[in-house]
């Protein structure tokens, strides 16, 4: 499935859900800004999702192809219906040879590497429109090389480099 990669990239460099990529419409894409406004998510509160590299520019491609009467940015075989991902989602994972990769975990990818980036809590609330700050603490997974190098950084600021 060609589309495959543009949608697990848009996941991974958004956060966005499966539904919410699936689902998206040319009317909610500001290019200019580089901004994807998601006015129907889980918790019933819109969301306002940036739009970056390599991301930005699938969905400018994406909406380049679309014909004036297309909406969605991933139309499914039936008119008004989205794409449905869940065979090439599957024959992809059996070509990598990948077990137990739910499409859901790319959101918390999304989370662990905006975290890894600097991202602070508060950041990826909004991005991925949790209310909670305990939900940001289960999508976000940091390697303990990461909060190990964290640490480091932090001592070697305010104490110095002290390794002989």
């Amino acid at each position: 499935c060609a589309v495959l990669y543009p949608i697990v990239v848009i996941a991974i460099s958004t956060g966005m859900r499966r539904s919410e990529i699936l689902t998206l419409r040319k009317s909610q894409v500001d290019l200019k800004r580089g901004a994807i406004t998601l006015q129907e998510t889980k918790n019933d509160d819109p969301r306002y999702v940036p739009l970056a590299g390599h991301a930005h520019e699938i969905v400018v491609a994406r909406t380049e192809l679309l014909s004036d009467d297309q909406a969605m940015l991933f139309p499914g075989k039936m008119s008004g219906r989205p794409l449905t991902l869940w065979k090439p989602w599957k024959a992809a994972l059996t070509a990598a040879s990948i077990t137990n990769l739910r499409f859901h975990d790319l959101r918390h990818t999304a989370a662990s590497y905006l975290a890894m980036n600097g991202a602070t809590a508060i950041d990826l609330a909004s991005v991925l429109g949790h209310k909670t700050l305990q939900m940001v603490k289960r999508y976000a997974h940091l390697s303990d090389q990461h909060t190990g190098a964290v640490v480091e950084r932090m001592t070697n600021k305010f104490f110095g480099n002290t390794a002989a």
